[in-house]
């Protein structure tokens, strides 16, 4: 049996029923094998990033618990996207930031560097994204983020002014 890691995911979600998609999304990181969800962010509300003549965006945080190796945790997160009616298959390169009914993103995987063909750990634009970082602050401060220090340096090296929250009311 292997020891628990822990690790950072980023959900959003831009058309269709964004919040349900992203609460959907946290229930069902909590079903996940192996895996223990820690804690979850609240919503927020931001614009789009890459493409910005899209719809805004619904973003949150989790922090989860795993046994399972990082390629399989991936690989169950790439699930729950098509669960959600999410086909990467049918995304062309120029709608890389396009809409999306679902993204899960593994976002931190302890302090581990991975740099594998389709998995990238720590993910490669965490460190400029006011919408992943801001909601993962809100639950992982201090967590390591290799290369940046903790999460909260480096949500502290950019605006996150257009990143708000979103009143359950």
């Amino acid at each position: 049996m292997s020891r628990p890691t822990t690790a950072c995911i980023g959900l959003g979600a831009n058309i269709g029923h964004p919040r349900r998609a992203v609460r959907d999304a946290l229930d069902a990181l909590a079903t996940l094998p192996q895996t223990r969800l820690v804690a979850a962010s609240r919503l927020y509300r931001s614009g789009a990033w890459g493409h910005v003549n899209q719809p805004d965006f619904v973003n949150a945080a989790a922090v989860v618990e795993t046994e399972l190796e990082p390629a399989t945790l991936l690989a169950q997160l790439l699930a729950i996207e098509r669960a959600a009616g999410r086909d990467r298959q049918g995304e062309t390169a120029s709608l890389r930031w396009g809409p999306r009914v679902l993204d899960l993103d593994l976002l931190l995987f302890a302090e581990h560097v991975i740099n594998e063909p389709g998995l990238r750990v720590p993910h490669p634009h965490l460190h400029e994204r006011a919408f992943a970082l801001v909601p993962l602050a809100e639950i992982a401060p201090d967590q390591s983020f290799p290369g940046h220090g903790t999460v909260a340096e480096a949500l502290r090296l950019i605006d996150a002014s257009g990143v708000e929250p979103i009143s359950d009311g």
